[in-house]
């Protein structure tokens, strides 16, 4: 299986200008990790998924990839050729094939233009050799596409007449119209009512298989990732620590934090109502250690073996996990 897009070893860290450490040590300096050697393959065509934490680092990954901030070390490669340092005329090629999905569709959509205009932006900035006409015809078909029907009403409004589902199928529609290969979608659901996420991770799952685009799926959400991925990476303080089929991983968790997040999902079921929730974690409170495993201080079965940094490893077919656990002997 081809992979449009590889990490390799990515790291960014960012000062910390002020804490309580900069008292106690005033001239040594302090980072936050927030990517620490991040390493994983999205292959072409399908939906990979990244969960994790709010923290952990996920969207500073989708911010190196897309390039707007630069990594620290490592290298970005897609469809075979480096991005990493890429500028000008490479740059604008390169974001012509990778677009956006963001969080908040609320403050991604000028509020003072009309629907059309919005989506045709990226026309006008990746193909300035359309015609009107043809613009007019690629705006709405991809409305259609998005089901925000009849497209030519929908073209004419601006984004507050429009309800938070409407609006994120706008910046689905906007991503899209210039038929790009990969989709980055950073918590595209996570504002909006539970009762029409169902229907956007829909549209997005079936334009991904319809239009053969990638799609780079970011939550923190086990529910949903299940729903529309293929394939699984899991991200803890600034790690990978767990990778895979999204069915293996999801029913068979090696690493003690997925084993965590699943717990932590609630089942909406009668009997569950005196249950009591057991969550396989400990010391909840605590950072993340220094050194060693990152998620040492949390752990129920750490070691001090644990006290080394673990290598993310296969250790089923398809399924690899960075954990000391399941060293073999």
């Amino acid at each position: 299986m081809k992979n449009i897009l590889e990490v390799q070893d990515v790291k960014k860290y960012f000062p910390v200008t002020k804490s309580i450490l900069s008292f106690v040590s005033p001239r040594k300096k302090y980072y936050k990790k927030a990517l620490d050697g991040v390493s994983l393959n999205i292959p072409e065509g399908r939906v990979s998924v990244l969960v994790g934490e709010s923290g952990s680092g996920k969207s500073t990954l989708a911010r190196i990839i897309l390039r707007a901030i630069d990594p620290d070390s490592g290298s970005i490669i897609f469809n075979g050729s480096n991005i990493t340092n890429n500028n000008g005329k490479d740059l604008w090629n390169y974001r012509k094939h990778a677009q956006m999905i963001h969080q908040d569709p609320y403050s991604s959509l000028n509020p003072l233009m009309k629907v059309f205009d919005i989506i045709k932006e990226p026309i006008d900035i990746f193909y300035k050799n359309y015609s009107n006409e043809e613009r007019t015809n690629k705006i709405l078909a991809v409305l259609d596409d998005v089901n925000l029907k009849p497209s030519v009403e929908f073209a004419e409004k601006y984004p507050h007449m429009l309800s938070g589902g409407e609006r994120q199928r706008v910046a689905i529609a906007r991503s899209l119209v210039i038929e790009p290969r990969l989709i980055i979608a950073d918590e595209p659901v996570s504002m909006l009512d539970v009762s029409i996420r169902a229907q956007i991770l829909q549209i997005v799952k079936q334009l991904s298989v319809s239009r053969n685009i990638t799609v780079f799926y970011i939550t923190h959400d086990l529910a949903t990732s299940r729903y529309i991925g293929d394939e699984i990476s899991v991200m803890y303080a600034g790690k990978i620590v767990e990778s895979g089929p999204i069915d293996t991983v999801l029913s068979n968790p090696l690493h003690p934090y997925t084993q965590a997040l699943l717990d932590a999902i609630s089942e909406p079921k009668f009997e569950n109502i005196d249950k009591q929730k057991v969550i396989r974690i400990k010391n909840f409170d605590s950072i993340p250690a220094e050194s060693g495993c990152k998620f040492f201080n949390r752990c129920p079965y750490s070691m001090e073996i644990c006290k080394k940094e673990p290598e993310l490893e296969r250790k089923e077919t398809n399924h690899d996990v960075s954990c000391f656990l399941y060293e073999k002997n």
